[in-house]
């Protein structure tokens, strides 16, 4: 009797340490099976990404979710970012977050994310046109408005210029654009184009039929003034977006000062920065060779807020990169646990030399 009850409490003990195991081993495959986010950006070379990667990183950490954070060499680089998100995918994440180079490239993934029900979240300029309800919301900033703060703070510097230019003596001004794909660089020259367009026409005697658009067909909408013979717009898109080619962009732009009277230049974002840079001597000659014309750039980084704080950009418009990146990754995170998402604007602002190191201002100029 004794024999059979030691038999039985052991028999007990043995059954309740192999639950104990079962249920410890099955509490911590739960622990270890963290959800995953792909990230899949524009590039990931640029001080710009690499602040959108902090700030995803640090949503990561917040949030309990494991990321990986790619984007192509180039922001020309389509096909490479194609296969960037293939891998991802393959990799079965809740949620991605994704930055398109090309929306057309990547139907055939948004298509096949919508069907497993897996929520994609665009940031930066997102993924406009994508297919109905494969994105859930984006997190970006609203391009079309900020360049058109850029149009409207050099349109306070060559107001004068303009209103005094004639058919015989016209002016021109400059918009360079990165490329003629990306939806936030389209925006950007739209952004700037049609508020330059609607100051001059509202802030000195001309019309629309003293304006002409002219230059890449993609940033000359159909109801685009391209008549006139006093103001001319030339919206400027070099070969690609690498260095070789950007800098010689800005170089024929330069070439073109004097004869076409140029009054300003709009870099739409950082690699035409820095091809206008690279082109200048790092801006050196901005005020030496082209006294006078102004330069409003985009995004930050350290030769661009050199350029502002030397004075030879008039300023820059700066996004929120660190809280793109931050906020795309959270709203995938709400989207995978099923809370409700929406669109969000994560700001901008033009700084100068005057307010660069103002405490709301210094915080968003990445190096």
């Amino acid at each position: 009797m004794k024999v059979s009850r030691k038999l039985g409490i052991v028999l007990l003990a043995i059954v309740m340490i192999a639950s104990f195991a079962v249920s410890a081993f099955a509490r911590g495959g739960s622990e270890e099976e963290t959800p995953y986010i792909a990230v899949v950006s524009k590039g990931e070379q640029h001080d710009f990404w690499q602040q959108v990667k902090l700030g995803a990183n640090a949503a990561a950490a917040e949030y309990g979710v494991d990321i990986t954070f790619e984007g192509p060499p180039s922001e020309s680089d389509v096909q490479i970012q194609v296969e960037m998100l293939n891998s991802a995918m393959a990799k079965n994440p809740v949620a991605i977050a994704l930055a398109a180079l090309n929306t057309e490239s990547v139907i055939d993934q948004l298509e096949e994310t919508k069907r497993l029900g897996i929520p994609v979240i665009g940031f930066d300029s997102g993924v406009p046109n994508a297919p109905s309800g494969s994105i859930y919301a984006n997190a970006s900033t609203d391009n079309y408005a900020a360049a058109g703060v850029a149009a409207e703070k050099m349109f306070e510097v060559i107001k004068g210029d303009i209103e005094a230019a004639t058919s015989a003596n016209p002016v021109a001004i400059v918009v360079m654009n990165q490329d003629a794909a990306g939806e936030s660089l389209l925006s950007r020259g739209f952004g700037f184009r049609d508020t330059m367009i609607d100051l001059i026409v509202s802030g000195t005697s001309k019309t629309a039929a003293d304006i002409a658009v002219q230059g890449n067909s993609a940033y000359i909408a159909a109801g685009s003034p391209t008549g006139g013979d006093e103001v001319i717009i030339y919206m400027v898109v070099p070969a690609s977006a690498s260095a070789q080619d950007t800098s010689s962009a800005a170089s024929a732009v330069l070439n073109r000062v004097a004869d076409d009277s140029v009054l300003g230049i709009f870099c739409s974002n950082e690699a035409t920065v820095k091809g206008l840079l690279a082109a200048t001597n790092d801006g050196a000659d901005l005020p030496i060779m082209y006294p006078g014309m102004v330069v409003i750039g985009y995004d930050a980084g350290e030769g661009q807020k050199n350029a502002v704080r030397e004075q030879f950009f008039l300023g820059s418009i700066t996004q929120d990169p660190y809280s793109i990146g931050y906020m795309a990754v959270e709203l995938a995170y709400n989207a995978y646990m099923g809370n409700p998402v929406s669109d969000v604007d994560t700001g901008a602002k033009f700084y100068n030399y005057q307010n660069m190191d103002d405490a709301d201002i210094e915080g968003l100029l990445y190096d």
